[in-house]
């Protein structure tokens, strides 16, 4: 197939485009490079040294023999240019990683609320609008989040997607029907991504569009069987308080002799997913195309849930850290379960990668490698999801600052 991969520079976008060029597609990355700027804006980079986007496909190209076409477009401004793209290029199949995927970023200011909506939004709507325009059928994969859900306890094991319902009629006969599940979103990137599941439902109603929908759990690890050919191709790895993800932190924060930052009690049950399954899901979804006309369809792309509490104190079992219990900068629970459906991708053959099958070591080699490029300044999570909340934020997990004398 023809596969443009919108944010493909990306974390899983990345990993992704090697994965589909290696297994014989097309590939073209569409992005903006926005994530390259925000490190910029934040004064912290990746963890591993990551080069332009034209030198990686270059040196994709010399290892493989294989091409991945980079184009600069911006999805959520240049409609016109997308549109055109499409017109030109009328790919197969398009995965769409174009938003900004950082709950914490998303809470940090008025101003950052703005972009993500305005960003996340927008390229989703620009990207559908044009597909109709221009008469384009390709079966557009979307990379969502688990927390569309919520985190909740209900009681019950959340399904993929739709939620089967018993509505009274007012002939007091019971209806039956399948419904979204009830969005709960955390933050305001939770909250597009919300967003983005109610302009699917439309697209695929309205316009016949054949969409996947796939909301992914917490994804862990750096390297995938492609990343690992060339040490130029390594993928992004995120340890800062707003992009890293909870368990890719606890590895570095291991690695370098700083305390794991637990946040709360700890109790916070979230979902989670090795890198290498997740592109393994992703093309499993673009094998597998909804038929048109009928609704989008949605994988829970997730392969096992731990608290954070077991899982700080599994590494520090493991590494000899130690765990520094800080105030919550979000505002949520404190203690929640969650039980999840996953067997769509189970039956189309996924064998999920579990954290006991060594690759945490692998996560932690890879931090004590390039533990020079750690700015420990940028390692706590400080972005505060209220004005009360911020106030009650420890800045310090370390105690290194110097203490005024009384």
């Amino acid at each position: 197939m023809k596969i443009a991969i919108m944010g493909g520079d990306g974390f899983v976008g990345w990993p992704t485009s090697l994965h589909l060029s290696n297994a014989g597609h097309e590939v073209h990355i569409i992005d903006n490079l926005s994530r390259r700027w925000i490190d910029t804006e934040l004064g912290v980079q990746s963890l591993t040294p990551m080069d332009s986007i034209q030198e990686r496909t270059r040196i994709w190209h010399a290892e493989t023999g294989r091409k991945i076409h980079f184009h600069l477009i911006d999805m959520a401004r240049d409609y016109d240019v997308l549109k055109n793209w499409l017109a030109e290029e009328r790919p197969d199949a398009i995965v769409h990683f174009a938003e900004q995927r950082a709950a914490p970023y998303s809470m940090k200011s008025d101003r950052h609320k703005n972009y993500t909506v305005n960003n996340n939004v927008n390229a989703t709507h620009n990207l559908l609008n044009a597909m109709v325009e221009i008469d384009l059928d390709a079966h557009l994969v979307h990379l969502g989040t688990m927390g569309v859900y919520g985190y909740s306890t209900v009681g019950a094991a959340i399904p993929e997607g739709y939620l089967p319902v018993g509505i009274e009629t007012m002939d007091g006969e019971t209806v039956k029907q399948d419904i979204l599940y009830p969005a709960n979103p955390g933050s305001i990137y939770h909250m597009t991504k919300c967003l983005d599941q109610l302009i699917f439902q439309f697209y695929a109603k309205n316009d016949n569009l054949r969409i996947t929908d796939l909301h992914q759990g917490i994804v862990w690890g750096t390297h995938t069987d492609q990343t690992r050919r060339h040490e130029q191709l390594v993928n992004r790895f995120d340890y800062d308080g707003d992009y890293g993800t909870v368990l890719n932190r606890f590895l570095i924060q291991a690695a370098i002799g700083y305390p794991l930052t637990v946040h709360g009690t700890g109790g916070q049950t979230r979902a989670f997913i090795h890198i290498q399954d997740s592109v393994r899901c992703i093309e499993i979804a673009l094998n597998n195309p909804p038929e048109a006309g009928s609704k989008v369809e949605i994988f829970n792309q997730m392969t096992e849930t731990h608290r954070v509490r077991d899982l700080a104190e599994m590494i520090a079992g493991m590494t000899g850290a130690e765990i520094a219990w800080l105030p919550n900068p979000r505002k949520e629970a404190a203690e929640n379960d969650l039980v999840v459906h996953n067997e769509k991708f189970l039956e189309l053959g996924l064998e999920p990668t579990t954290l006991k099958e060594g690759l945490l070591e692998e996560v932690v080699d890879v931090a004590k490698k390039f533990a020079y490029r750690v700015d420990r300044t940028r390692v706590p999570a400080v972005s505060a999801w209220t004005k009360d909340i911020a106030s009650s934020i420890n800045r310090d997990p370390e105690g290194k600052k110097l203490k005024s004398v009384s």
